[in-house]
């Protein structure tokens, strides 16, 4: 059945461009808000506000608050976003016992694909190349020998995404404390601490393509993004399509996302993540898949003038990809880029690190708290801005 009414379980930016594209549809939304977030901007761009009971994070992460808040606020299906319970398993098959349509991959399918391991198992399984590596959950001995073998390698979280719980190891004394660091950063921000490892390329360019399904074994690609250029594991810039793919090697590429994706029947929005050897022309790998909508979906919107969330939001409530019109790959036209801009200073050294703002030792003192509090009803109006994009 069509999504008719929508609660989206998340904040910010996303949450405002998942109300656009709702409004555009002529479906109803509904933000929810943490108790510190009263008076965020999101509220304000959606029909209905919900208040949850908590602050911060953990607010937005409670699965059976946000789950309840659907239901009580007459909710069809439930939009995650991108972060927070986006790709948690238990939060989808929670909504679908509710009787909600989760905006996304069925349950199976992202626990599947959340396990790094598994995925690469899968592909490789499909003729999908992949790097050299460690089954997982891997032992620090298992990686010891993939180093030993090829000189360099990644530690990788078998869980989680956005680079974290990732570290290169070039030399075998230095592999015992990355290993500590790495499960200890992944335990902290996915809660769980499985690692493994793969080989490392040297000069990688990284390949994302972006991939809608429908949930028969149907999907479509709408091109590539490239995100090479990056700092410790963060994207600084991120291009639609790709300048450095030949046509041969793009279709190689996209075909193997294609097929990744019908083979697990991918419903909804995802990218399907490959390296691409620099120096060996032609080898690519496929290293994992992100089953959410990114941050930079936009560039793959403007080159195709495809609203992604809208399609997403169509998808989830029962169209095909031949209704939307995307039984095949859409034309790319011009060029998109996206660049991320890093508040830093830079260190006696020369290595840039995060601040920004004055100093803690500067003279200027802040004044007075704000007495005011943020309205507890926030106005409430339906968006009618439409999307556009460039098809230039």
């Amino acid at each position: 059945m069509p999504v008719t009414s929508l609660l989206i379980a998340n904040r910010g930016e996303i949450a405002i461009r998942i109300a656009r594209a709702a409004a555009d549809l002529g479906i109803r939304a509904v933000a929810v808000f943490s108790e510190d977030d009263a008076g965020a901007l999101h509220v304000r761009r959606a029909d209905a506000a919900y208040a949850l009971r908590g602050v911060g994070p953990a607010a937005y992460l409670d699965g059976a608050q946000l789950v309840d808040a659907a239901r009580a606020a007459g909710c069809d299906a439930i939009h995650p976003g991108y972060g927070f319970l986006a790709e948690r398993a238990d939060f989808a098959r929670r909504c679908r016992e509710a009787g909600l349509a989760f905006v996304g991959p069925r349950p199976e399918v992202l626990a599947l694909l959340g396990d790094k391991t598994r995925a690469r198992a899968l592909a490789a399984e499909h003729g999908v190349p992949v790097l050299a590596g460690t089954g997982g959950p891997a032992s620090v001995d298992d990686a010891r020998r993939l180093l030993a073998a090829h000189g360099a390698v990644v530690l990788k979280a078998v869980a989680g995404g956005g680079g974290r719980g990732v570290r290169i190891v070039r030399e075998a004394a230095a592999l015992d404390d990355a290993w500590a660091r790495c499960r200890s950063e992944a335990r902290a921000a996915f809660g769980v601490d499985d690692v493994y490892a793969e080989e490392l390329v040297p000069h990688a360019r990284h390949v994302e393509v972006q991939v809608l399904g429908d949930g028969s074994g149907a999907a479509v690609h709408l091109g590539e993004r490239e995100c090479t250029l990056q700092r410790r594991h963060q994207k600084l810039l991120e291009v639609a399509p790709s300048p450095f793919l030949s046509g041969a090697l793009r279709a190689r590429i996209t075909a193997a996302a294609v097929g990744l994706a019908g083979a697990v029947r991918y419903e909804g929005a995802g990218t399907f993540e490959f390296l691409v050897d620099a120096v060996e022309g032609g080898r690519f790998a496929f290293i994992e898949v992100n089953p959410r909508l990114q941050v930079e979906h936009i560039v793959t919107e403007m080159v195709t003038g495809i609203d992604l969330v809208q399609a997403q939001l169509r998808l989830a409530g029962g169209a095909t990809l031949a209704a939307l019109g995307l039984a095949r790959p859409p034309a790319i036209r011009g060029v998109a880029v996206q660049v991320r801009v890093n508040a830093e200073t830079p260190g006696p050294d020369g290595t840039p690190r995060p601040a920004s703002g004055r100093s803690p030792s500067s003279s200027r003192r802040p004044g007075p708290a704000s007495a005011s509090t943020p309205p507890r009803t926030p106005a409430r109006r339906r968006i009618r801005a439409s999307t556009r994009f460039s098809r230039r």
